[in-house]
């Protein structure tokens, strides 16, 4: 066997895309697509409540195999594919009340972010170290979706499917940008290590600078997160506090638990107070601060005296300061908000979602959609307002980062709660419209790794489940159940330090775009070069 070492891999026999046989063509010819597909429902498949987090790898050596050297509209179409395989089953929760149309038409435009990364890494595929170039091509692909359109929707990402992997740490090196392309990097380097032993056997020769690239692809990442292990710490540095996290639950599923909005509130207050009776007979610690889900007070406390009272009787009752989610009518503005209930004073802070849900909170392209379907107008009847600034409460002395449901989603919401000074984060949500669908723990996960990205304490008060508390190594140490009444107490450590990928905020993130962007402008230039050598030829 021979070894040699060569910059680009030009006389390597192209992939499976070249003239097929006469018999069983059309078989040969449907390949791809079949493999296409079904590495992006692999894909979906290592994302929670699954903790498959490893088949990521498969996943992505499949569809490295399937793009490698392939036309961009070859690859477009194929990457579609793949998109629409790991998108339709990931996001059919966006379905469960309002039908199939939004969910359909949801994934249709996501997935054309995920095939013109496909035409992307069949771009540089030729390159030398191409899964280098090929990984930071999929997370400048993330991060373009996290933006565009309606200011983004990050679900998908494939850091949030990795919160039970070996890669979590790297969370808090780079952010979920370092984790993404860290899993996305061992895929495509697993393919190059298989198709370079495919080739030996073949040929007899091992093209080495190709092989080192290939091992270094999976090494590097696998070397990188035990490493990491030395930043995810669970030790207190500013003392501890106890948080009870309150789950009322809901008198129905689905979107009608809004016409019982009055129920929702009597839910979670009677559960407040039958946790501070627990506590007056010695059954459960007294809690240092208590944390309501988003929605538990959609009846406005500030202009409805009932409403008002419950609260108060049950921060009484317990007595300790509250974060209730609220809907609140100011000034004109309808709010999704967190406000902090004092047990003596009432309410004394808030903090209004800044990061709205679009055709869920508000209503792009109103008169179109309304043409379309009256009734998804009536179901948004009304705006929400974003607020401005990062939440965070002070609540008996600990620094309560505020990141409510959908927010929890987007980096730059959790990381500047986390600047801001938040010691720990809560994520107030409400997936009761979603009913027992995969959301409630794909955003659980999401928790998970921002725990981790930021070391800090999470815990997740659900009007109707999961709720969960999380410590900053990412691991759950309590939950509910769905659809229960429940409540959870525990003391968590309360952090000051910052992570590097706290302190690194979006900087790894611009890095890996501007990686993938030199990658297709060589590999741009290497076609130009290559058409120009052919006309003198």
């Amino acid at each position: 066997m021979t070894v040699t070492a060569t910059s680009v891999d030009e006389s390597d026999p192209m992939p499976p895309q070249t003239a097929p046989p006469a018999r069983g063509g059309r078989l040969v010819r449907l390949l791809p697509a079949a493999a296409a597909a079904l590495s992006g429902l692999l894909l979906y498949v290592s994302f929670p409540p699954r903790t498959l987090w490893w088949l990521a790898l498969p996943a992505f050596a499949v569809f490295g195999w399937v793009l490698r050297g392939r036309s961009w509209k070859a690859a477009l179409g194929l990457g579609y594919l793949f998109g629409l395989g790991f998108l339709l089953p990931l996001l059919v929760w966006t379905g469960v009340e309002v039908g199939p149309g939004p969910w359909i038409a949801l994934v249709v435009i996501e997935a054309v972010f995920v095939a013109l990364v496909g035409a992307g890494v069949a771009a540089v595929s030729k390159l030398p170290g191409w899964p280098v170039w090929a990984a930071a091509l999929w997370i400048a692909g993330e991060a373009v979706r996290a933006r565009a359109p309606f200011s983004g929707f990050p679900w998908g990402k494939i850091a949030f499917g990795q919160a039970d992997g070996v890669f979590l740490p790297l969370a808090a090196l780079g952010g979920t940008p370092v984790l993404g392309f860290a899993v996305v990097l061992c895929g495509f380097g697993l393919y190059e290590i298989v198709r370079l032993v495919l080739r030996a056997r073949r040929t007899g020769t091992v093209r080495r600078a190709a092989a080192v690239v290939g091992v270094l692809s999976v090494a590097v990442p696998l070397v990188a997160a035990l490493a990491a292990r030395s930043l995810v710490s669970d030790k207190a540095e500013a003392g501890t506090v106890t948080v009870a996290v309150i789950q009322g639950n809901v008198p129905r599923l689905g979107l009608d638990f809004n016409s019982q909005r009055r129920a929702v509130l009597d839910y979670h207050a009677r559960e407040t107070e039958r946790l501070a009776a627990d506590v007056a007979a010695g059954r459960a610690e007294h809690p240092d601060i208590v944390l309501w889900p988003e929605n538990s007070s959609d009846i406005d406390p500030f202009t409805n005296p009932d409403a008002r009272t419950v609260i108060d009787r049950a921060a009484k009752a317990i007595d300790a300061p509250v974060s209730v989610g609220g809907v609140v009518d100011r000034d004109g503005e309808l709010l999704n908000e967190q406000i902090l209930w004092d047990p003596e004073k009432g309410p004394v802070d808030t903090y209004d979602k800044r990061q709205i849900q679009p055709f869920g909170e508000y209503l792009p392209l109103r008169s179109l959609v309304g043409a379309i379907n009256e009734n998804w107008t009536s179901m948004v009847s009304r705006d929400f307002s974003r607020g401005g600034e990062p939440g965070v409460f002070t609540m008996n002395g600990a620094g309560v980062g505020l990141v409510t449901c959908y927010e929890a989603a987007f980096d730059w919401a959790v990381r500047d709660t986390v600047t801001a000074g938040a010691q720990m984060v809560s994520v107030p949500s409400n997936n009761a419209t979603f009913g027992r669908s995969e959301m409630t723990y794909q955003q659980l996960a999401m928790s998970r790794v921002r725990a981790v990205e930021h070391s800090r304490a999470v815990t997740v008060p659900v009007t109707s489940g999961v709720s969960a508390i999380i410590m900053p190594d990412g691991e759950i140490t309590q939950r509910t159940g769905m659809f229960v009444a429940d409540s959870l107490v525990q003391e968590v450590p309360l952090r000051t330090s910052r992570t590097p990928a706290t302190r690194l905020g979006i900087l790894p993130e611009i890095a890996l775009v501007l990686v993938a962007a030199g990658g297709l402008g060589w590999s741009v230039a290497a076609g130009v070069r290559g058409r120009r050598a052919g006309d003198v030829r």
